[in-house]
């Protein structure tokens, strides 16, 4: 019989599929934009915490394993369904790119500048490393993303609560100092900070592999994305108190940057092979999560049978092999010039399809709340507004070109789909 994945192996799910790249890179980006920029963490956090509590509820209604499809799917029948599980499963892959690459980027101080296909090598090795983790088993899948967990984490916790004692009170003001619009500040620093938050819904794909799923996974989605806010508001309040604003806005490792004024030089070490472990943590939790989707979607007759085929361990190991064979060619990709841009193009049309899909979801549970006893418990109808407006306000942030390139992710389904229309009995697992 396979092993289940542990309450404490949910919430380092939660909590490493989201805490990744993102949180080594962004204190850069949004030093640009000054101080006020932390108000975009804020507000991130806070459309974050409601997408999981929307998540929390929709999961308590049904033990389900596959997250985001299930939902749509009880709400606006299975094309809606079949649609978000092939959007949710093609770019939870399509995004690993950019954690491979940034993963074997941050090598740099300990293997100096790699020849482009010795970096190539790398992230194959990488991928197929971790892919290689989650075939041995879900439950061991789970174990190694516990301890990288804890790894990433504990200096994230340290560089902030060290950088308490060296911070510089002239470095928050002016808050902006540009004097940028404020509005328009606010809304680019929380469609960029909103990058750090997706995976909040991973812990729901895995309800298949869960003892107890209804009251585990609320509590796994909430508290893990409660931490994960807490990780990215102190670790951006620290590095950038203790970064010169115009070295950090410049800055292409502002943790190595912080490190060495809290610790002195030799820190860039240390923090490149932290953030190595943030990286293959993230991957590691995408790939478990795009396992799951996938064969829970082909149990359900969404997906071709082949998908819900699992080993003795229960790893679902040939979709883990389609997504690892479909992610292999495009790194080759990365040997082209200006990859930084292109990583930069793939990482805002992740955020934008998903942000697609959690629209989705949060309809649906509007819908619930419509046909349920509910209807009078104003605080869930308060929650779901809330986190439909974030959705909203966000998604009319991208640009039209975006909009259109998210929805060559869905069209891409359509010939699956029509081969599947006529095959609506679910398939055994």
């Amino acid at each position: 019989m396979a092993k289940k994945l542990t309450f404490k192996s949910l919430v380092s799910l939660v909590v490493g599929s989201q805490v990744g790249s993102g949180v080594f890179l962004l204190p850069a980006t949004l030093a640009a934009l000054g101080p006020i920029s932390l108000f975009g963490w804020l507000i991130s956090g806070s459309g974050a915490i409601l997408l999981a509590l929307v998540f929390a509820q929709l999961s308590m209604r049904t033990s389900k394993g596959g997250g985001p499809h299930v939902y749509v799917e009880k709400a606006f029948g299975r094309k809606a369904a079949f649609y978000t599980a092939w959007t949710y499963w093609l770019v939870s892959w399509v995004s690993s790119i950019a954690v491979i690459v940034a993963a074997v980027g941050y090598l740099s101080p300990l293997l100096g500048q790699l020849d482009p296909w010795m970096m190539l090598a790398l992230e194959m090795s990488i991928a197929i490393s971790v892919t290689l983790i989650n075939i041995r088993s879900t439950a061991f899948s789970g174990s190694v993303e516990f301890f990288l967990t804890i790894l990433k984490c504990i200096p994230l916790i340290i560089i902030p609560f060290v950088a308490l004692f060296f911070l510089k009170a002239d470095y928050f003001f002016p808050l902006n100092p540009k004097n940028l619009d404020i509005g328009a500040t606010l809304n680019t620093a929380t469609s960029m900070t909103f990058w750090g938050f997706v995976g909040i819904e991973t812990a729901t794909v895995t309800a298949g592999i869960i003892d107890n799923p209804t009251k585990v996974i609320p509590k796994a989605v909430v508290l893990g994305t409660v931490i994960v806010v807490g990780i990215y508001l102190l670790n951006s309040f620290g590095v950038m108190g203790v970064v010169h604003p115009d070295l950090l806005s410049n800055s292409q490792a502002p943790y190595v940057d912080a490190a060495q004024v809290l610790f002195g030089y030799g820190g860039n070490i240390a923090i490149a092979l932290v953030a190595f472990v943030a990286c293959v943590g993230t991957l590691n939790a995408w790939v478990l999560t795009s396992g799951q989707i996938a064969v829970e979607a082909a149990k359900d007759g969404l997906f071709p049978p082949i998908f819900a085929r699992t080993n003795r361990f229960g790893s679902p190991y040939v979709s883990l092999l389609i997504a690892l064979f479909c992610t292999l060619p495009l790194l080759g990709l990365t040997l082209t010039p200006h990859i930084l841009q292109q990583l930069n193009v793939v990482i805002d049309l992740s955020v934008t399809a998903f942000l697609f899909i959690y629209l989705a979801c949060t309809f649906a549970f509007l819908k619930v709340l419509t046909e349920e006893k509910f209807k009078k418990n104003y605080r869930l109808w308060i929650i779901s507004a809330g986190a439909l407006a974030f959705c909203l306000w966000v998604i009319s942030l991208t640009s039209w070109k975006n909009l259109g390139l998210c929805s060559l992710f869905v069209l891409s389904g359509w010939p699956i789909y029509k081969i599947r229309a006529a095959r609506k009995k679910p398939v055994s697992s």
